[in-house]
């Protein structure tokens, strides 16, 4: 009877072990990284964009890769919490990598606008 009561006492001890484990392991964002506000990216670039629509939208990229790295600053500020669980940190990495993510996707969009303008330029030249 006392290795019975032993073996299920250990038993529900693992299995909260095994819980408490499975919640730190949990993706979520801590609170602090929470915070952190990630910005939306720039309008789109008219297919047929002008020479000043593309001037427009350097300046509208330019602004949104200083908001997203004052996005990445504010992570990093809460990737630096010691309280965070290993699931904080995954859930902070993942916001990490969509937000590079993000800023290359607008990257590419803008210097495809810009390879469509040369190229039509270069078309009128004949």
């Amino acid at each position: 009877m006392n290795r019975i009561f032993i073996l299920v006492a250990a038993a529900a001890l693992f299995s909260n072990i095994q819980a408490q484990t499975d919640i730190e392991n949990e993706p979520i964002l801590p609170p602090d990284a929470q915070e952190c506000v990630l910005p939306a990216s720039p309008n789109a670039i008219p297919d047929d964009a002008s020479y000043d629509d593309l001037v427009a939208a350097k300046k509208q990229v330019a602004d949104f890769q200083g908001e997203v790295e004052a996005f990445r600053a504010c992570l990093k500020a809460a990737e630096d919490n010691p309280d965070n669980t290993p699931g904080n940190l995954a859930a902070i990495v993942s916001s990490y990598n969509y937000s590079v993510e993000m800023e290359e996707r607008v990257a590419e969009r803008f210097n495809t606008a810009v390879r469509s303008y040369k190229e039509r330029k270069a078309a009128e030249k004949g």
